[in-house]
């Protein structure tokens, strides 16, 4: 589900089952992340990929951000196919984030 900024935030706050899914390479989040992003996942990998995603736990809510939106709403898809009931997109990504960036 892709959400704005402002429901993606607000909804993150909310629920204590969020976990916050960075889908960029390593060196786009050594340039800074969004706070709380506790897990890199670089959708460029592939299969390596699908299988980092399959041993995630599929009881949580994945809150996934990229540069611009696009991977991650990629990602999302891929995560709803591998029964993941709660995928929540960044539309605009990180290039749009209002919020701080740190580093990793």
């Amino acid at each position: 589900m892709n959400l704005t900024q402002e429901d993606w935030v607000s909804q993150l706050t909310a629920d204590e089952n969020a976990v916050i899914l960075d889908v960029r390479t390593e060196d786009e989040c050594n340039e800074g992340i969004i706070p709380n992003a506790t897990v890199n996942m670089d959708i460029y990998e592939g299969h390596e990929f699908i299988e980092k995603l399959e041993a995630l736990d599929k009881s949580k809510n994945y809150y996934v951000y990229c540069r611009s939106g696009a991977r991650s709403a990629k990602a999302c898809e891929i995560m709803n196919e591998l029964g993941f009931e709660n995928a929540y997109n960044l539309l605009g990504g990180i290039i749009e984030w209002n919020g701080d960036i740190v580093a990793p």
